[in-house]
């Protein structure tokens, strides 16, 4: 059996080299082109040295015939490309992923509102399926445009997910204060980003409304079968990488909900619900594609649950390349095995 051929458009920024590094060790699939309008020419282990001995590929131009003639291309550009590229190659046969918020958003008005442009392609838009792929597993085998989720989104709705499915929570009681490292601000050079800035510190942001929180609410009012208005803070924390959401909410009434979180994700390769009285670290999905989840005891109806993922990893290109195993029809798992980098 062949392998699938894979093209990247985007591959400068963190998200870019983490499909390249994830597609090395693929079994099923080959990485035939990757492109970048500003460094086209330059050698991807020039600009990766981590990449050395990986990859010979050189940046192509974004246009190139050749994504045409891939079975699956990522977009891990920033918003607003995918949805101008993207028809063409669906038009052409080939299945497209877009790491941008481009597709994930249903309504485009929403998505013109919170990214400050038109949504350009209301028809792939319409027949876009989101890629949280424990939640939408079928969907995403039959689809040929794949919105994979933000990161922020996959941390939450994996915690919430369980509860929302079994209608034990009440929807106006949910509360996400969720954490992320500082490449989840992306590769370009901004103050905000800046060590000096975020070294030996901590704080919020967006605080009083982020484009995360309505993905977050409009995924979790689906899975929940009615309107949800989550509570969502982000916030920044000094480190490279990792997400951690801890979770609040009341329940309708008392559960063992241990039992529950495990039944649910029993069989899912990359969720790990945690033993009691064991809580989750960033540092122990580092490199990853899993996701570990701990319920944490309260008293009455309260309900804590804490998560952590990979931002780059299960957080972005590990889910998009989880995607390509399920719209490919390759073992979900192909590719992802890797255990976390510790310490």
């Amino acid at each position: 059996m062949r392998q699938a051929r894979v093209g990247i458009v985007g591959g400068t920024g963190y998200t870019g080299a983490e499909l390249v590094r994830l597609l090395a060790g693929h079994p099923g699939a080959e990485l035939v082109c990757i492109s970048s309008r500003q460094h086209r020419g330059e050698a991807v282990a020039a600009m990766f040295p981590s990449l050395r001995g990986v990859t010979d590929l050189r940046f192509g131009d974004p246009d190139t015939p050749e994504l045409r003639d891939c079975d699956v291309v990522f977009f891990a550009t920033p918003h607003g490309i995918a949805m101008r590229a993207a028809p063409a190659l669906l038009e052409a046969g080939v299945r497209v992923i877009d790491l941008s918020a481009d597709f994930r958003l249903r309504d485009a008005a929403v998505f013109e509102r919170w990214y400050g442009m038109s949504h350009e392609a209301p028809e792939a838009l319409a027949e876009s399926v989101y890629g949280l792929s424990e939640l939408m597993r079928e969907a995403i085998a039959g689809a040929r445009l794949v919105a994979n989720p933000g990161c922020y989104p996959t941390a939450v709705q994996l915690g919430f997910a369980p509860l929302l499915a079994e209608g034990l929570l009440v929807p106006e009681s949910m509360v996400a204060d969720v954490k992320s490292g500082v490449t989840g601000a992306g590769r370009e050079a901004k103050t905000g980003s800046l060590f000096s800035e975020n070294h030996d510190s901590f704080r919020a942001y967006g605080a009083s409304g982020h484009r995360h929180g309505v993905e977050v609410n409009q995924e979790l009012s689906r899975i929940a079968g009615v309107p949800v208005d989550c509570i969502f803070t982000p916030h920044l924390l000094p480190i490279q990488r990792g997400i951690h959401a801890t979770l609040h909410a009341r329940l309708h009434e008392a559960q063992d909900l241990q039992a529950l979180y495990e039944g649910f994700y029993r069989d899912e390769p990359f969720v790990d619900v945690l033993p009691v009285g064991v809580l989750p670290e960033t540092r122990n999905v580092r490199g990853s594609n899993r996701c570990q989840i701990a319920v944490v005891p309260q008293s009455g109806q309260r309900v804590t649950v804490c998560t952590v993922i990979d931002n780059l990893v299960k957080g972005a290109s590990g889910q998009a390349i989880q995607n390509m195993n399920l719209m490919l029809g390759l073992d979900e798992a192909a590719g992802l095995a890797q255990p976390a980098l510790w310490p």
